[in-house]
């Protein structure tokens, strides 16, 4: 092996450590609404509209409250965009490493109707 081919394996693995490849995912940054939640990168934040969900006004507070205990301020997510209505994106959020989806997440505790058919 060369010095050269060497010293390019070495700048590629410390550049690897000082830069690991989660820190730029997005990130939830608020929670106000079930229905609307704004997400953030290093770049731009983007409020999102869940899509295919509703929820019933007595339902809010709780449904807010399970978004919130289960993706916290700061929670690495990623989203799966299904286009726009007006200048709401309309997407589906799941918790980055794990299976779970909001839209699904109040569905499964009663407190939203889904919208439209999978």
């Amino acid at each position: 092996m060369s010095l050269f081919v060497f010293f390019r394996i070495l700048l590629i693995c410390f550049l690897l450590l000082i830069n690991p490849v989660g820190v730029n995912s997005a990130e939830i940054l608020q929670i106000n609404s079930p229905k609307k939640i704004l997400i953030g990168d290093l770049n731009r934040n983007l409020e999102i509209s869940l899509f295919c969900v509703e929820v019933n006004k007595e339902n809010e507070l709780m449904a807010i409250n399970i978004l919130k205990k289960n993706f916290p301020r700061g929670t690495k997510v990623k989203i799966k965009p299904f286009g726009l209505d007006g200048n709401d994106l309309k997407a589906k959020v799941y918790k980055l490493n794990e299976n779970i989806e909001m839209s699904e997440l109040l569905i499964s505790n009663n407190l939203s109707n889904e919208i439209c058919g999978k």
